[in-house]
């Protein structure tokens, strides 16, 4: 499958800050990687550059073969870049339909289908994003990027602080996207062993550099190197 996002060399921060120190990350279309590591390690400010949310020192952020490092953030959003924030990032003033129909750009991912993914979502169309449960809040995250038709989604920790019930369904959703095989899927979550169950290719990052690279099964098989790059036993 052809690349649907390529970085090299990608260095990035806060200011003068660099916490994103020389990455290099492709993905194909239609694969699911998982970006894992411990915390503070620079996976969601890698998200960030991608998105175009901090500053990029070097390096390039190829989109479909574009080279998008010094577009802003809402041009790489109209090029096909999908985003799922960790803090969720709801519209307060907003309904659960607005924030899906405000966004909607035309593709297979229509405001219809992700009311069906989500039926709770369905049951609250008229609620305020404010009003919603954390994990209705993240399950209208997801929809609202997918109804972009992103070619790339990009989901930073979405199993977050949700209870059980809400987290095995998000995991079906998210599963069900990484086997749809339309867009490239990058997911960061500390949940990791269900991040590897869902992901083909483990990438791990280690004080801002990827430290491995490889197959999600080969690696969830490893034990002591699971417990080497990210501490679980």
């Amino acid at each position: 499958m052809p690349e649907a996002l390529r970085i090299k060399g990608l260095r990035a921060g806060y200011g003068e800050s660099i916490v994103v120190d020389g990455v290099d990350l492709s993905i194909a279309r239609g694969e699911c990687v998982a970006l894992l590591g411990r915390n503070g390690v620079g996976k969601s400010t890698l998200l960030a550059a991608i998105m175009g949310l901090v500053r990029v020192h070097a390096g390039t952020i190829d989109l479909e073969a574009a080279a998008v490092a010094s577009w802003p953030a809402h041009r790489r959003a109209r090029a096909g870049l999908g985003w799922v924030p960790q803090e969720r990032r709801m519209w307060r003033s907003l309904t659960v339909d607005e924030h899906l129909s405000t966004v909607a750009r035309p593709g297979a991912w229509t405001v219809a289908r992700a009311r069906a993914m989500f039926p709770s979502l369905a049951e609250r169309a008229r609620n305020l994003g404010s009003e919603l449960s954390g994990g209705e809040q993240q399950m209208l995250a997801i929809a609202r990027a997918l109804v972009t038709n992103p070619s790339v989604l990009l989901l930073d920790e979405p199993l977050e602080g949700l209870a059980p019930i809400v987290v095995r369904e998000l995991v079906a959703v998210i599963g069900g996207l990484a086997r749809d095989g339309s867009m490239a899927v990058l997911l960061v979550e500390q949940h990791s062993r269900l991040a590897l169950a869902l992901a083909q290719r483990a990438v791990v990052m280690e004080r801002g550099r990827v430290v491995h690279e490889g197959p999600s099964a080969a690696l969830a098989a490893d034990a002591p190197l699971l417990e080497r790059l990210l501490g679980v036993a």
